[in-house]
């Protein structure tokens, strides 16, 4: 098809990925006016400083009206308000997608509260999050050559889908179709589990009696695999807690894993831990090297 072009996108939430996605599609020139909506004043007017919007407005029924396409890009937990509020004033042939890190209760959200809406409604997550947030962190070239998953319901319209694959495929974005069940138990593995430990291990440090001495001394490594315990806290409690039955699936998994170390190391197993350090590095690295 060709590259379609959105005279009024709104952005509700103008922070890393919303800001970025709208930037992206401004840059390409498929995009009119970006109206940006939010509950902070002080991140509207940043993004419209950044150029990221054209429009800034706190008020979303109003916001709303006159939109060929709105892009969800808050916290998966103020969804469910916000459909509820749009719906009565959404234009019949708007647009619908969303950035949620978590994709079965967004779904679930959409139906109990997009109503006639819903067949225009494209759940997506792209694969670009950083630990940075609100509009000073979005940039142009964030979602190039990046994972976006899409996970169309069966009542989604295909021209919906078509639509809105284009304008992930506009920004640079590589696209990937799944289930929303699918999603999660992925994501839950390989996205909400490593915030949760980074998380976790910082406060650990956090309530330790030497925590001043031990944070002077962490270097690279801390540094490495805390990186995203910077992330948005908001954010993270709702990802969580939304995803919570296959989060507490991995983290039992991984609880595991963690007392087959304690054993070996309790029983001075070298080659035991040589193995699974070898066996961990060599995943590792075959994964990235598939990122090259």
């Amino acid at each position: 098809m060709s590259e379609p072009f959105i005279s009024k996108l709104v952005v509700i939430g103008v922070g890393l990925i919303g800001g970025s996605f709208a930037l992206g599609l401004r840059k390409a020139g498929r995009v009119g006016q970006v109206v940006g909506v939010g509950r902070g004043q002080a991140n509207l007017d940043r993004a419209l400083h950044l150029n990221l919007i054209d429009e800034a407005s706190q008020d979303v029924r109003s916001a709303v009206q006159q939109a060929d396409m709105v892009l969800l890009a808050m916290p998966v937990g103020q969804m469910a308000e916000v459909m509820q509020a749009i719906r009565p004033v959404l234009p019949s042939h708007a647009l619908i997608s969303d950035v949620g890190s978590t994709k079965q209760d967004v779904v679930a959200m959409a139906r109990a509260h997009l109503g006639e809406h819903l067949p225009r409604f494209v759940p997506a997550h792209p694969i670009a999050g950083a630990e940075q947030s609100g509009a000073q962190a979005a940039r142009f070239g964030l979602f190039e050559n990046k994972n976006v998953v899409l996970t169309p319901l069966p009542e989604t319209n295909e021209h919906a889908t078509q639509v809105v694959s284009t304008l992930w495929q506009v920004c640079g974005a590589r696209l990937s179709t799944m289930s929303a069940a699918a999603h999660d138990q992925v994501f839950a593995a390989v996205s909400h589990l490593p915030h949760l430990l980074a998380f976790a291990l910082v406060d650990d440090i956090v309530h330790k009696a030497n925590a001043d001495q031990c944070f002077k001394y962490a270097a690279s490594g801390f540094r490495d695999f805390t990186r995203i315990a910077s992330s948005h806290p908001e954010m993270w409690r709702d990802i969580s807690l939304a995803n919570r039955e296959a989060l507490l699936k991995e983290l039992a998994c991984y609880q595991d894993q963690l007392t087959r170390v304690q054993t070996m190391l309790a029983a001075n197993d070298a080659d035991g831990l040589e193995r699974m350090f070898d066996v961990a590095r060599t995943a590792r690295n075959a994964w990235l090297d598939g990122l090259k």
